[in-house]
């Protein structure tokens, strides 16, 4: 049987990135949790088409394989840097050109960075209601993430880890025989 796949989405061009760092860090321990085979993505990874595709079928081969592979997870980190109170444009367009049934029911950890508490209901604000309308399971913890819960580009805020925990954990209800093999493990 094949490990679950865990896809990671990052909303960002930037390199490096603290919310590809987020996500990185999201996906790490669920992967190591789950035993998920996982892939990080961000706006770079999609490349040039995306932001000049007005359809799906539009976009070029690097493209299509990044969307492919979000449509074919098991479940998805998704991390945004806020831009002007909400997610930047080119991520939302990538989330566009997928039809909302390929997202239904999927359980997806939803995070975002900024540089201060300021943004922190992005999460709520922006990115819970976007996948509500795809009906995929955002899990109930968000991940919002500020400058100084990052230390050189890796999570060194110990309330922020305590949250990645417990949203990790959230993933047990859609994984569970994972969950009968860890309990045993203990």
């Amino acid at each position: 049987m094949a490990a679950p796949k865990l896809v990671g989405i990052v909303g960002s061009f930037n390199r490096p990135s603290k919310t590809y760092a987020l996500v990185q860090d999201v996906a790490d321990r669920a992967a190591e949790r789950y035993g998920f085979a996982s892939k990080i993505y961000d706006l770079y990874d999609v490349g040039a088409s995306l932001g000049s595709a007005l359809w799906r079928k539009d976009l070029d081969d690097q493209a299509k394989e990044v969307v492919d592979a979000i449509v074919g997870s098991d479940a998805l980190v998704v991390g945004a840097p806020t831009y002007k109170g909400s997610y930047p444009g080119l991520f939302k367009h990538l989330i566009d050109l997928i039809d909302p049934h390929e997202l239904r029911g999927k359980p997806i950890i939803i995070a975002a960075t900024g540089g201060g508490d300021r943004h922190a209901l992005m999460v709520e604000h922006q990115l819970r209601p976007l996948f509500g309308f795809f009906m995929s399971h955002t899990l109930p913890t968000a991940v919002y993430a500020s400058d100084r819960d990052f230390t050189d580009y890796r999570v060194s805020s110990e309330s922020l880890s305590n949250r990645i925990g417990d949203v990790v954990s959230e993933l047990a209800a859609f994984f569970p025989g994972v969950n009968a093999v860890l309990a045993a493990a203990e």
